[in-house]
């Protein structure tokens, strides 16, 4: 028999509208699912500042590049002024310069080498354009000259902790992305719907707990573990 559902607790009952079908057609009658709703964070814990991602440094990216002009300028500087002082040029150089002006536009190795530094400018444009550091997770900001941001490992495991002390999950996994998290946890006793809907109310309490700045959407699917044999 499924309890009533109250319009309170921010949740949804999948019980509630009827048995639910998987991809195959087969009802699901070990499995619970639900996309819980929470409310935002009060106006009294709302950022008085923008929150936006952090920015990568890119050292590794900006030490490459500089590292490959400041070589190829150097070779070619010493190369000119050899030149100018009565030496001959390197044969790189003359070998280049004969290449350039033999070679037609349409050969297979000019269209490669185009291709080849057209995908390293897009990729260089890409870095510039993007923050990256897609692993932290800007907090609210409750002084406008102050910035914290947490990892989503740390924050996973903070969700986790609150989810296995919920009576009846036996294994819990949460994935921690920017804009949802997704559990998916056994549990080994009590109703599903049950274990679900308390799940729903600690995650979503942990969520609001962990001082984001963009609040995730929570999905939290509940199943009975592998039958044996």
């Amino acid at each position: 028999m499924t309890e009533p559902h109250d319009p309170d607790d921010g949740t949804r009952r999948p019980s509630d509208a009827g048995p639910v079908e998987n991809g195959g057609g087969v009802l699901a009658l070990d499995q619970s699912a639900s996309s819980a709703a929470y409310d935002p964070a009060p106006d009294k814990e709302r950022s008085e500042g923008r929150a936006g991602r952090f920015w990568s440094a890119r050292r590794v990216p900006a030490g490459i590049v500089a590292a490959v002009v400041l070589g190829a300028s150097g070779l070619l500087l010493y190369d000119v002024a050899a030149v100018r002082a009565g030496h001959p040029a390197m044969q790189w150089r003359r070998t280049l310069a004969d290449e350039l002006a033999t070679r037609r536009l349409d050969d297979v190795w000019v269209l490669t080498g185009a291709s080849i530094a057209a995908a390293l400018g897009l990729w260089l444009l890409l870095l510039a354009l993007t923050p990256g550091l897609r692993d932290l997770l800007p907090m609210r900001r409750a002084h406008t000259d102050v910035r914290a941001a947490l990892d989503r490992t740390a924050a996973a495991m903070v969700l986790r902790d609150r989810a296995v002390e919920v009576s009846g999950v036996q294994s819990v996994r949460v994935r921690m992305g920017r804009s949802r998290v997704g559990v998916r946890a056994v549990a080994h006793f009590r109703e599903l719907d049950d274990v679900r809907a308390d799940l729903d109310t600690a995650l979503s309490t942990g969520i609001r707990e962990l001082g984001l700045a963009r609040q995730p959407s929570l999905s939290v699917h509940v199943r009975r573990p592998a039958k044996k044999g």
